[in-house]
C-alpha cells in the first residue's frame, strides 16, 4: 500500500485537491510489491504569479524516485509529475533488467508489472572520459571557475578541509555545494 503525505505550502490542500493527489499517485501502486510500503512525499507550491509547483518523492531502500513541475494549472502539473515518474521506473526496471542479463548484481528489484522498452536508447551510456588534477581553492573560486568554463559543475580541491568538493548551478540560478566526509 502505498501511503501518501501530501502538504502544501501558500495554498490550502482541500479535500478536492488531496482526492486528486491521491487518486493519480495510487495508480502508480502496481510498481511496488506489497511488502515495500512506499511512502509518497507530495509538495504543492503556489507562487504570487499565479504559478504552482508540484514535487513528489518517493524514498525507497534501493533508489529515490523525484520528480517537479512548474505549471499554471495545479492539476495539470500534478499529471505531469506522475508520468515523468513512471518513465523514470520503466527507465530504472529497464536498467535493472539489462543488468541481470548481463549478469550484474541487481537481481530482486521490488517494482512490479513494469515491462521494459528496449526500443528506448539507454541515456546514461558513457560516451567520454576525462581524466583530471584537483587544484586546491576555496568554493568561491571554484565558482568562478566554472562560470569561466561555461559549465553546470566544477570539482576542486577543498584548501581549506583538503577534501574534495563539487560546486554547482542549481536550477534557481543560485549554487550549491558538495563536500566529502574524509
Amino acid at each position: 500500500m502505498l501511503n501518501i503525505n501530501v502538504r502544501g505550502e501558500n495554498i490550502e490542500v482541500t479535500s478536492s485537491i488531496r482526492e486528486y493527489v491521491e487518486k493519480r499517485i495510487s495508480k502508480m501502486e502496481k510498481y511496488f510489491s506489497d511488502d515495500s510500503n512506499p511512502i509518497a512525499h507530495v509538495n504543492l507550491k503556489t507562487y504570487p504569479s499565479k504559478g504552482t509547483k508540484v514535487e513528489v518523492t518517493i524514498p525507497l531502500s534501493y533508489i529515490t524516485l523525484r520528480a517537479e513541475e512548474v505549471n499554471d494549472d495545479l492539476y495539470a502539473g500534478i499529471d505531469l509529475v506522475i508520468d515523468k515518474l513512471e518513465r523514470q521506473i520503466k527507465k530504472f526496471k529497464t536498467r535493472v533488467n539489462r543488468k541481470s542479463r548481463e549478469g550484474g548484481s541487481l537481481k530482486d528489484i521490488p517494482l512490479d508489472d513494469v515491462t521494459p522498452e528496449e526500443t528506448e536508447e539507454d541515456k546514461s551510456e558513457i560516451v567520454r572520459t576525462k581524466r583530471l588534477s584537483l587544484k586546491p581553492m576555496n568554493a568561491e573560486e571554484a565558482v568562478l571557475q566554472m562560470e569561466m568554463l561555461g559549465h553546470e559543475f566544477f570539482i576542486f580541491e577543498d584548501s581549506e578541509t583538503n577534501g574534495a568538493s563539487i560546486v554547482y548551478k542549481r536550477n534557481d540560478g543560485r549554487y550549491g555545494l558538495i563536500e566529502t566526509n574524509e
